[in-house]
Order: C-alpha cells, then structure tokens, then sequence
C-alpha cells in the first residue's frame, strides 16, 4: 500500500527518542554491560512480525539504533506501510551488539506501537476506499506520542487532522457556549486569527448548521448527528455553498463509517484509529 505519511525532521524527532531510551536505559544497562565487553564484534538482529498488519515505524526505530551507535545499519526488508504477515521478515539490524540489545525495546515499542494504529487505520480506510469522503484522525493522542500516533496513521491511509490548537480554529460546542453563540464566536474569532488559518464549526443541530452558514464558516462539523439529519445537513450546505467541507464525527465505528460516508461528506473524523487499535507484536531475534 502506498504510504501518505511524513515524519517531522529529526531536530523535531531526536530530543523525545533521546528521552525515551534515557527513561529505559537510566543509569546503565546492567544486564549488557555484564556480558558484552566494549569493543566486542558487531552482531546481526531480525525482526519478524508474528501477527498480520501494516508496518509503520520502521525509520523511527532504525533512528533509536543510530542514536546509540551511529555504525549501526538498519534494513527495512518489509517497506514501510506494506502489509506484513506472521513469520514474515520485517527488517535486518548489524552493528554492535551492545546498541542492539539496548535499543531493542525502545525500537521495539514504537514500531508495534504505530504498526498497530497503520493496521486498525487501514482497516477503516478501506471501508470507505470507493467512496470520495476521507478518514481524518483527532488530536486524541498519547501526550508526547503525539507527531509519531498521526504519522501512524496516514500510514494507515487517512488524513491528519490538526496537530495541535495552534493549527487551525475548531469552535466546539464549549466555545460556544463559552462565547454566547455561533454567530458571537465566529465573529470574534476571525477578528483575532492570522490569514490563512481556517474557521471549522461544531454543530448538533440544523439550527446551527444554518447559523454556521450564515455566518461564513470555512468547514461545518456534523457532531453526534442521526444519518437522517446528516443527509438533511449536508443537502442543506451543498445547496446554500458548496465550498463549505462538510466533517462528520461522533459514533463512528466499523459497523456505522461506511453509513456515514454515504450521506455526502467530505471527511469523517475518529479517534479510534489510535484509542481503539492493539499494538502489532513484532519481536526481535540476535544471530551470532
């Protein structure tokens, strides 16, 4: 499958995988450090999947390996974003056996980690695969795994949905509560808001899809609504301007996406690529 997903620079990347070895290294790795003297000859690790998925991560664990030991080479034999099943080889490691055994588990974590949010994210993706509306995921992330869960899922095959609250404006129902209304809310926003950041809207109802259209908002969510009411709203939007994106949210599963994706819209946003997914087992084996 092809792979829609980029990685930030590693400038971005190399301070948390620094961290994360840190917090499992600590003082030392006792267990390494008793067995294998410092200049010992450099040894060859596999990797195998053990269960059916979509491999992602693979360029982030080579970076944990490289981090320790910057001879170490790394060999993704299975692409990243390509499907892989049990007892299939996924990579080739060679280099010293101290970063080997250090790194693995850190380089481990994180591939099965986003391997598992690729597969489930696929999974979704292909139940909509005919139809023009388009998975997006949600900032409902592991804090800190933030850029590494979203980059797993275009992986997958969706869309990323804004990184954080500085990327875009989405005024959900708190903010108009908080502001007093749609037409209050929009209105105060986009006299504060840099150009080109668009203005999304949170609406329950077709009162305030009306209102959200009145008042010029660049996308209009369909939050919690029946299929009956999402079909009235997106014929609504589509009638009154058709440059308006429509996102449907809320309730979506695989029983219900396809549904979704029927009535007309555009982009359909879950969390459940990354909250719902099981991690893709992997392990890891030293040739000598």
């Amino acid at each position: 499958m092809r792979n829609f997903g980029i990685l930030p620079p590693w400038l971005v990347l190399d301070p948390l995988l620094r961290g994360w070895l840190l917090e499992d290294i600590g003082r030392g790795d006792r267990t390494t450090n008793a067995l294998i003297v410092e200049d010992v000859a450099p040894g060859t690790a596999k990797w195998i999947a053990k269960a059916p998925g979509i491999i992602a991560g693979l360029p982030i664990a080579a970076r944990v390996f490289e981090i320790l030991n910057k001879n170490v080479s790394f060999t993704a034999v299975t692409p990243e974003g390509a499907r892989c099943e049990p007892g299939q080889l996924v990579a080739e490691i060679h280099g010293s056996l101290d970063a080997l055994l250090m790194g693995e588990r850190v380089a481990l974590n994180l591939a099965m980690r986003l391997s598992g949010i690729a597969t489930l994210t696929n999974i979704y993706v292909e139940k909509i695969v005919d139809l023009p509306a388009r998975l997006v995921d949600t900032r409902k992330t592991t804090p800190g795994l933030r850029l590494l869960e979203k980059y797993a899922t275009a992986v997958g095959g969706a869309i990323n949905h804004r990184m954080g609250l500085d990327d875009a404006v989405m005024i959900k129902d708190n903010h108009i509560a908080v502001a007093g209304g749609i037409e209050e809310a929009i209105s105060r926003v986009r006299s504060q808001i840099p150009y080109p950041l668009t203005i999304e809207v949170e609406t329950e109802s077709l009162v305030q899809v009306k209102e959200a259209l009145q008042h010029k908002a660049d996308i209009i969510m369909l939050d919690n609504m029946p299929l009956d009411m999402m079909h009235k709203a997106v014929e609504l939007i589509r009638q009154q301007d058709n440059r308006v994106k429509i996102e449907a949210s809320g309730n979506v599963t695989l029983e219900t996406i396809r549904n979704i994706a029927q009535t007309g819209v555009d982009y359909i946003s879950s969390s459940a690529p990354i909250t719902q997914s099981k991690w893709l087992d992997l392990s890891m084996r030293i040739l000598l």
